[in-house]
Order: C-alpha cells, then structure tokens, then sequence
C-alpha cells in the first residue's frame, strides 16, 4: 500500500457516542497512522473529508456522526446531504470516504440508549477501518496488475 495514513473526521454533536467509532477505528488500525479532526457537526463533514482527502496524504478518510431527529432540520434531510456529500467526496478526489454516521429514528438521551450507540459506534468504527484496509489493498492488487 502507497499510503499508510488515514484521516478520522468526527462531529461534535453526541460526542460522547460518536468519539466510540475512533476506539473501534483505533483497535484496527493503529492511532499513530490515524489524523483525527473534529468538526462541528455532520454536516461540516462532506467539505471537510473533500480538504482532506485532496490533500493526497490519506489513503481513506473515514467521518463519523449521530444524526438525530430533534433539530431543525428533519435527521432524514440531514443524513441524505452528508452521505451524498461524503460520496461526492471520494468521487472527485478519487480517494475512499467511508461513513460511520448512524441515523436512528428513535433517539433519546437515556443511560440505555447511549449505552446501545456507545456499543454500535464502536463496532462501526472497526468495520470502516476494515474497509479502509481492503480497498487500499484491493487498489493496490489493481495498480500491481496494471503496471504488469
């Protein structure tokens, strides 16, 4: 693999949730090749993961965020806008952008609730590292037989 660095793009908003999707992140790949960037909330996160991934220093840029209904945009609204926008991200800079943002339509700030998300986030955040490492490998089985 060319690139050994990842980007790690997390909304603020439920911090105390979303950050679990970097500790699931972390338990794969390793926190010295993981830059971490917080962002306000998601839907700073499409324009960010664009800078980033433009830059040419990561391999992936993963973004994490909890979408909830309760704001003043609909969670529906806001979770089409930022998926699209990671997808359009990945699409114009030709670097993978993957997406831990979950969207539950029942959310609520109980000790039972935070702790189910806590769990979740954490699992999602290993399999985005997972997919990171097999898109950078898979690209890389392609650049080998291409060049051959």
């Amino acid at each position: 693999m060319t690139h050994t660095r990842y980007a790690f793009v997390k909304a603020n908003w439920h911090s105390e949730i979303v950050d679990q999707a970097l500790a699931g992140f972390t338990e794969i790949i390793p926190a010295s090749e993981v830059d971490v960037f917080d962002v306000p909330g998601a839907f700073e996160m499409p324009l960010m993961a664009r800078d980033l991934a433009a830059t040419g220093r990561y391999g992936a840029v993963a973004c994490a965020a909890l979408v909830v209904d309760g704001g003043i945009y609909r969670h529906d609204f806001v979770a089409q806008a930022v998926v699209d926008g990671l997808m359009r991200a990945g699409m114009e800079t030709g670097v993978p952008v993957l997406s831990v943002s979950l969207t539950p339509h029942h959310f609520q700030e109980t000790d039972h609730h935070v702790g189910i998300f806590k769990g979740h986030f954490v699992q999602k955040g290993r399999e985005a590292a997972e997919a990171a490492r097999g898109i950078l490998r898979t690209r890389a089985v392609l650049a080998s037989n291409t060049a051959a």
